[in-house]
Parts: structure tokens; C-alpha cells; sequence
């Protein structure tokens, strides 16, 4: 018998009347805990560890398992809550010192999944600007720059040259909150934005001076963000993809290319600036989906 079927079973009735007596939920909430509860209970079993041993990392996991069951992200959230509720009463009941549930989070209700392209989507799509003109040049430095660090649009168009160490193959960048992260540039792209920066800004300036990395195409400021849209959109038309795309979507094909080539979730976290590490969760999910995919596709008995 596996080491929870019982205790493990024994503390969920025990949450279930706690909710019963002190907050007087109907019968039809308590049934719903219970099956948010029994999702807990068979991961436990299946781990062969009781439900009160597990830990932070084994949570992450119950969750991405939650994700890639097909229960939607709403579904997903509900039985987070319950789990934290329920590690909560533990640690109250005195079965644990602390609750290993208090920081996981649900993933955020995606409508559906992000969408992301191919590795040769990327390479067509990198290789569309003209990089015999200026503007060509800072597009081609712009989208490099963004495949290989997945920042966020506004984080890309906001950088100053002062950010950037080409040397050392890093840049800082100033996330959501105000929050400064380093993030690594790629080879390659350290040599695009060399070469733009080399000759293909000057030309955009025309003598005009600057702080940001990126200039529009009259040798203004900085490019806008709306600036950025339009120059992804012409270039993936070109490029001949079907997708409609946005700066996000070469963002989120930034993660699910890491993660397929076996990336930590954590550093994509990381390297994303998500807050939280529910919110880089969703690329598990991608990945999930899409070895389920190629599963049913090749196997000889799926």
C-alpha cells in the first residue's frame, strides 16, 4: 500500500470538516475541495510519498502534471487554492512546522496556449531585412537581440547604449516593477548589434545624438513600441508565415526553444523576469503538448 493512501486520507477528511464546521460551506463546495483534494492524493500515491512529506519542488511538479492533464487554467487554479488551504490547516493541526504550498501559484488563464514558431520559422524571419540599408541593419539587430535574450518589447525598445556590454555578452534591462535583471546575448546577436551599431546607427542618426540602442528609422529617439509591431509584421509577411506575429511571439518561441533543448525552468525564469514561477510554467505545458502530439503521431501502438 502506498504511504498515503491512509494518513493521507485521514488529514484530507479532516481539512474537509474543518471547512464543513468553521466556514459552513455547502455540500456541493465540500465535494468540490474533495475532488481538488483527490488529485493531491493520487500524486502522492503515485510518487509513493505521504501527502504531508512533500515538498515545494514536488508541488511544481503536481502542478505541472495538473496542466498537462487537459484541466483548464481556471480548474488548475481552483485546485492550487484548495492545495494551499490545505497545507495551511496542516501546519494550524500541527502536522507540520511550515506550509511548502504558501509560494505556488497557479498558472495565469492563458485563452489558449502562446503561440511560438519553429526554429527554421525563426531563421526565416530573421533573415528577411535588408541589412544593405541602415534600417535593415537595426531590424535585423532588433529581432537577433530579441530572439536571443526573450525580452519584452518595452524592454527592448527602452535600452540604452549604456546597457549593453557587447564585450562581456550581456545587457541590463529594467523589467515589470522597475525590476533590473542581466540578461546573456547569444554570439550572434552581439554580432548584429555590433554591426549595427557600427554602421548602421550612425546612418540612421546623421549626426544626431542619442542614448538609446535602438533609433527610428528619421533618426529619432527611440523606437516606439507600436514602432516595433509593424517592422515584426512586414518581416514575417516576408518571410512567408502564417502566423500573425507579434515581438511576444518570438518571446515565447525564445522559451520553448530553451526548454526543448533542456533548460532549467527556473533560470527561463529568470531570464524571462517572470515574478513568479507559475508564470514560466506554461511553456511545460507547450512542450508537454507537443511530445503528446509527435507520442501519438509515431508510435506504432498510440
Amino acid at each position: 500500500m502506498n504511504a498515503d493512501t491512509g494518513e493521507g486520507h485521514g488529514l484530507a477528511a479532516g481539512y474537509l470538516d474543518e471547512l464543513r464546521v468553521s466556514r459552513r460551506l455547502s455540500a456541493n463546495t465540500i465535494l468540490a475541495y474533495r475532488r481538488d483534494l483527490d488529485h493531491l492524493l493520487a500524486f502522492a500515491a503515485d510518487e509513493e510519498r505521504a501527502v504531508e512529506t512533500l515538498d515545494r519542488p514536488d508541488l511544481e511538479a503536481f502542478v505541472r502534471r495538473l496542466m498537462s492533464s487537459g484541466l483548464s487554467p481556471r480548474s488548475v487554479a481552483r485546485v492550487v487554492a484548495c492545495v494551499r488551504g490545505f497545507y495551511r490547516f496542516l501546519v494550524l493541526d500541527g502536522h507540520l512546522v511550515g506550509s511548502p504550498a504558501d509560494d505556488v501559484r497557479a498558472p495565469r488563464g492563458w485563452p489558449s496556449l502562446p503561440k511560438f514558431l519553429s526554429v527554421d520559422e525563426v531563421d526565416r524571419l530573421l533573415e528577411a531585412p535588408d541589412v544593405d540599408t541602415a534600417a535593415g541593419l537595426r531590424d535585423r539587430a532588433l529581432l537577433e537581440l530579441l530572439y536571443a535574450t526573450g525580452m519584452r518589447v518595452t524592454e527592448l525598445v527602452t535600452l540604452r547604449i549604456s546597457d549593453v556590454n557587447l564585450d562581456a555578452g550581456f545587457l541590463m534591462c529594467v523589467g515589470k516593477g522597475a525590476k533590473e535583471r542581466i540578461v546573456p546575448i547569444g554570439r550572434v546577436a552581439v554580432d548584429w548589434v555590433g554591426r549595427y551599431l557600427a554602421s548602421g546607427r550612425p546612418a540612421l542618426l546623421k549626426n544626431r545624438e542619442s542614448v538609446q540602442l535602438f533609433v527610428n528609422a528619421r533618426g529619432g529617439a527611440s523606437l516606439s513600441r507600436i514602432g516595433f509591431w509593424k517592422v515584426i509584421k512586414k518581416y514575417g509577411r516576408q518571410a512567408g508565415l502564417a502566423l500573425d506575429l507579434s515581438p511576444h511571439v518570438l518571446r515565447h518561441s525564445f522559451a520553448t526553444h530553451l526548454l526543448d533543448r533542456g533548460a532549467d525552468l527556473r533560470v527561463i525564469q529568470t531570464l524571462l523576469g517572470h515574478a513568479d514561477l507559475s508564470t514560466t510554467q506554461i511553456y511545460t505545458h507547450i512542450l508537454e503538448t507537443r511530445l503528446k502530439a509527435v507520442y501519438d503521431e509515431f508510435h506504432p501502438r498510440s
